[in-house]
């Protein structure tokens, strides 16, 4: 029989009745939940269950209780994982740092739209990485540390997963299909211990319009993972957009955060409302044991 860990996360909001509405959730998908063992009350909570699937359960489960985040994960995974390689844009950052480069340019409705439809997978993604880089051709490069300064704010959460994640001894790698520029400072500032990105090209203090070859896409990203040596029931995943899809399908445990739809169904689970600790919850954290 196949045993799953079920973990529900809604700081601050959770209740009896919300692990009794997921009890039920479980009977009616052909599992059978466990116990609830709270990690904090009124926080997260995990169930064990026997039987079912993680896809059905998963299912169930988010439309039962559509207020809540959902993990469901193979109970002989290893729960706290060795490894977290994370996205960087609108995943440890709220925006889209392209995007605001090119609203000092006076282009960000344009830019930002090819954006989002690369995100949703509707765009090639190294294609649109080149088109919306020539657009930026002649900007001033001062201008990177002042959109870093002015745009680039970190995710709740985001802090505290990675030095959690690297006082428990986990390795932590940012991987973005954004920019060194803005990749190398948030990493340092977070606390990753590696960071990979793209190059932005420069000459004569402005931006040429391209960027240094190979570039990091979805599969530089997933090779990163799979390559960073650590058996990959063991790794963590979280990302937004359809380039970061590979990279969560390959890990143990992939999380799509706040994410396009097409990455939150491909993830093993989507976190639509908690912040980056939600991560955490999925590792089986408590509170007492979160660093930064």
């Amino acid at each position: 029989m196949s045993r799953f860990i079920v973990t529900l996360v809604s700081e601050g909001r959770l209740s009896q009745g919300d692990a009794a509405a997921a009890s039920d959730a479980i009977r009616a998908c052909g599992g059978e939940p466990g116990a609830a063992n709270w990690l904090d009350p009124g926080d997260a909570l995990d169930l064990a269950v026997g039987g079912g699937d993680a896809p059905g359960l998963r299912a169930a489960l988010e439309t039962a209780l559509p207020h809540v985040d959902i993990i469901v994960q193979p109970a002989d995974a290893p729960r706290r994982k060795a490894l977290l390689i994370a996205d960087m844009d609108s995943t440890m950052i709220s925006c889209e740092c392209i995007d605001e480069l090119a609203d000092y340019a006076g282009l960000k409705a344009e830019v930002a739209a090819v954006t989002e439809a690369a995100m949703r997978g509707e765009l090639d993604f190294a294609e649109a990485l080149a088109a919306r880089v020539a657009l930026l051709k002649g900007l001033d490069a001062a201008v990177i540390d002042r959109c870093r300064a002015e745009r680039v704010r970190l995710t709740p959460g985001a802090t505290t997963l990675v030095r959690t994640m690297r006082a428990a001894g986990a390795r932590t790698i940012l991987i973005s299909g954004g920019f060194t520029a803005f990749a190398e400072p948030v990493a340092a500032e977070i606390g990753f211990g590696q960071v990979h990105a793209n190059v932005l090209d420069i000459a004569d203090g402005r931006l040429a319009g391209t960027v240094a070859t190979p570039i990091v896409d979805a599969a530089a990203k997933e090779r990163t993972l799979r390559t960073a040596g650590v058996p990959l029931a063991a790794c963590l995943a979280v990302g937004d957009g359809a380039n970061d899809i590979p990279m969560l399908q390959a890990a143990g445990l992939g999380i799509a955060f706040h994410a396009k739809p097409k990455a939150a169904a491909a993830a093993d689970a989507a976190v639509r409302h908690g912040d980056l600790t939600v991560l955490l919850r999925a590792q089986g954290y408590a509170r007492a044991d979160w660093q930064g």
